[in-house]
């Protein structure tokens, strides 16, 4: 039986695929819990237009992450940390250390987007990647200072 997936279900994929399962799956487990629908001509039209505004839905955050991303790029933010010997920080600067700094120059991005190996424990300059989009990455440089 031809099913269109409505969620992401482990081991048969994601949401939006068709799929061909076992007509007892489908009827006993499947459309119950309303994973799935079976594909009849109307519900693969339905699923054709919702992924045309999805499509045009995905392109528009692309282009406002990529525009988000020239702000961005070349940018500086300075963070002011208290330091023990041989330069090392007492704490950490962490992302949302990084996303507070670029809000105080009315540039907002999630703590979450903010890509660190590791948080950082050191004075001086760092490059730091932000993920704001599947294929959109802006780099930054953070100067800690005392």
């Amino acid at each position: 039986m031809k099913v269109i997936l409505i969620q992401d279900v482990k081991a048969l994929g994601k949401k939006g695929e068709i799929k061909e399962v076992a007509e007892g799956y489908a009827r006993n487990f499947l459309i119950p819990r309303g994973l799935v629908i079976e594909a009849t001509a109307s519900n693969l039209n339905r699923r054709q237009a919702e992924g045309k505004k999805q499509d045009q839905q995905l392109a528009r955050l692309q282009d406002e992450a990529q525009k988000l991303a020239r702000k961005i790029n070349g940018q500086s933010v300075e963070i002011t940390a208290r330091t023990g010997e041989g330069g090392r920080l007492f704490g950490s600067v962490t992302s949302s250390d990084i996303a507070l700094a670029l809000q105080k120059k009315n540039i907002t991005v999630d703590k979450r987007k903010i890509e660190l190996d590791e948080p950082i424990k050191s004075l001086g300059t760092h490059s730091v990647r932000i993920r704001l989009h599947q294929h959109v990455i802006a780099s930054l440089e953070v100067v800690v200072k005392t």
